[in-house]
């Protein structure tokens, strides 16, 4: 059975191209109806003038977006998730067949290079030399949905490092505790107190040396 796209990839389609029920020019001067719809996805061939209602523009989508998950389940030659199927959709919709074939993207992820995905997304952010707003804005949501449930860092919101453990009596205690049993187990006798005493002395010294550590990495 063919895959098809998700919700959410649906709606990232029909945010970024809008819904628009008389025939307009796009960015690139094609003319363009109903959701992104051209002539060249195939029918109905989009004229000057030409309207349509909400259902037919609903009709035509689905129409229309079956080609573009064929194409992606056709090219695509890696395991995908729900989520990076449809973001690939999306983006297949939006630059065509063609281009997606040739795309470095496509190369890069049948290469087995997830990561570069996000990346290469990111690449196709213009029109006619120009970089447009919407199309980074749309491919930030494509790439949003394709790393969905990971990690994402960010420029503008960098990985912090984690915070270090706090030297405290409790974790003190948990260090010492199964030790002192270890020397209980082979000592008695006089011998017991002097490895008792030598032990806490070295003991109280690492400690001290390990939360001077945790502090100065945390300055």
């Amino acid at each position: 059975m063919a895959r098809k796209i998700n919700k959410e990839g649906l709606e990232a389609i029909k945010k970024f191209e809008g819904l628009r029920l008389k025939a307009y020019r796009d960015s690139a001067g094609i003319l363009t109806i109903f959701y992104g719809h051209t002539s060249v996805a195939g029918p109905p061939e989009v004229w000057e003038g030409m309207t349509g209602t909400r259902e037919e523009a609903e009709e035509v989508l689905r129409r229309d977006l079956t080609q573009y998950e064929n194409a992606v389940d056709r090219m695509v030659r890696v395991s995908l998730t729900e989520n990076q199927f449809s973001a690939l959709v999306s983006f297949c919709y939006n630059i065509g067949p063609t281009a997606f074939g040739r795309s470095t993207l496509l190369k890069r992820l049948n290469a087995g290079d997830y990561d570069a995905v996000p990346r290469e997304l990111m690449k196709w952010n213009k029109a006619g030399g120009k970089t447009l707003k919407g199309l980074t804005n749309r491919r930030a949501a494509e790439a949003g949905l394709w790393a969905k449930g990971s990690f994402v860092a960010s420029k503008d919101a960098p990985a912090k490092p984690a915070k270090p453990p706090v030297a405290t009596i409790d974790n003190g205690i948990k260090v010492l505790t199964p030790l002192t049993a270890f020397f209980q187990a082979f000592t008695s006798g006089p011998a017991q107190i002097i490895l008792a005493v030598a032990f806490v002395a070295g003991a109280t010294f690492l400690l001290y040396r390990w939360h001077r550590s945790q502090k100065e990495a945390a300055s």
